[in-house]
């Protein structure tokens, strides 16, 4: 058996704590799949004196993660803090520049600064993994790394963040609004007190950038990404969606054009009978669709200790066999460079609801709008509410449902409805995907 694997672990908040009682619990077991025994050598976090309920004194411990990275006494560098800059990129940076292997769960680092860990990882001659960064406990990036290496993909699409699955499965499932749901989310601690990086989908834009460097061998380029959260989402949209066969879900999807890669992360409905619809909670799901293999779907924990924990163990056990990879599945150098797609044809359709006044010329107007921008209509539904006031002008709720047309000439003909001020309020706008 070959001598020991020694970690340095930054980071001691769930993730990492879960990773010390992995090895504790399956030490025995990972010398044997690994061919060498794994330990951690030295730890470095906030608080020495946490009750985290396992014992730290026999560590060898670092107030200072870089000086952590930078030690002898270790062969890999495990990045478990998080936050694309500051520490996290000086430690990571240091331990490569030392020629130590990094794992890192830190999807922000990497959607910022992945390129240029990448090269100096492949300089050093040293590995950079990062499979917990994309989906928790799914092991979306092996699979597009190296599973799939055979095929050539066309699109990957999923459920890349699990508190915004919860909110909108628990007000499908309830009933409730979206603040009442955020507030459960928080209250069980599937949210932060600050949602923001969830609920307005920055989260799942970082974890599709990377998704998409290695499906399409771009350079990571999360910036061109188009995102939208589901904090617009409403009771009614809700309700609506299920009366027309469809689930909302918030979807990171990427796809291979002939003008480029789209890249976007928005609430969608997806039609009932798919399976990313029967996805509910706070698991995530990916799937991908690729020549030889069709469509795969990949399902699991995208969040918590343990599920991430699993996966910083996955990318620790490949660098104790001697498995090496590039970091996007190739060389730095044969990165394309990032073309994002054209505005094309969008194959699902909109929803659109409006709230509209009751009022002779309004339904005309918001027809002739469309019309003018070539957008056929599947459907036009009025809602009216019950014990209404039947007196002209108090706005009713309208929903329109489109045949296939672009995103400019939808966004166009709402801001000349807007404009008509035939409406009360802001039009809501959600993509109709028509997914297996």
């Amino acid at each position: 058996m070959s001598e020991e694997l020694r970690l340095g672990l930054a980071g001691l908040g769930t993730v990492g704590a879960s990773l010390v009682r992995l090895i504790e619990r399956h030490g025995n077991d990972l010398a044997v799949r690994c061919g060498r025994p794994i330990s951690i050598s030295g730890v470095a976090a906030r608080d020495r004196g946490k009750d985290r309920g396992f014992d730290v004194s026999g560590l060898k411990w670092f107030d200072d993660p870089v000086a952590l990275a930078r030690d002898p006494g270790n062969d890999v560098f495990v990045e478990l803090m998080g936050g694309g800059n500051g520490v996290a990129l000086e430690s990571v940076k240091a331990a490569l520049s030392s020629g130590k292997h990094v794992v890192t769960a830190n999807k922000a680092l990497l959607a910022e600064h992945g390129l240029s860990l990448a090269r100096q990882a492949e300089e050093a001659g040293v590995s950079l993994n990062f499979e917990a960064a994309a989906a928790g406990g799914i092991p979306i990036i092996k699979t597009l790394r190296e599973a799939l290496a055979g095929n050539t993909i066309g699109r990957i699409y999923g459920i890349l963040n699990g508190t915004s699955n919860y909110i909108l499965t628990k007000m499908e499932q309830e009933g409730l609004s979206f603040a009442d749901c955020l507030a459960e989310a928080q209250r069980l601690g599937y949210a932060e007190a600050d949602p923001t990086f969830d609920i307005e989908g920055y989260d799942a834009a970082h974890k599709l950038a990377l998704l998409t460097a290695i499906a399409f061998g771009t350079a990571v380029d999360a910036k061109s990404i188009y995102v939208e959260g589901i904090s617009s989402i409403t009771s009614a949209d809700i309700q609506a969606a299920d009366d027309l066969g469809y689930r909302i879900k918030l979807l990171g999807v990427a796809s291979r054009t002939e003008s480029g890669i789209e890249q976007r992360v928005h609430p969608t409905m997806v039609p009932k009978t798919s399976a990313i619809a029967r996805i509910d909670g706070v698991t995530n799901a990916v799937a991908v669709e690729a020549d030889f293999v069709g469509q795969l779907v990949l399902s699991g924990p995208g969040a918590g200790g343990d599920a991430t924990a699993s996966s910083v163990m996955s990318d620790i056990a490949d660098i104790a066999r001697g498995d090496r990879v590039g970091t996007f599945g190739r060389p730095v150098s044969s990165l394309e460079p990032y073309r994002q797609a054209e505005i094309r044809r969008h194959e699902g359709g909109y929803y659109i609801r409006l709230s509209v006044y009751d009022r002779p010329g309004a339904f005309a107007a918001i027809a002739k709008r469309m019309a003018d921008h070539n957008i056929s209509l599947e459907s036009i539904v009025q809602r009216r509410r019950e014990g209404r006031d039947t007196e002209s002008g108090v706005p009713v709720p309208v929903i329109l449902i489109t045949y296939e047309t672009t995103e400019v000439a939808i966004r166009e003909a709402l801001e000349g409805i807007m404009a008509d001020g035939h409406i009360a309020d802001a039009p809501q706008m959600i993509r109709i995907e028509q997914l297996d």
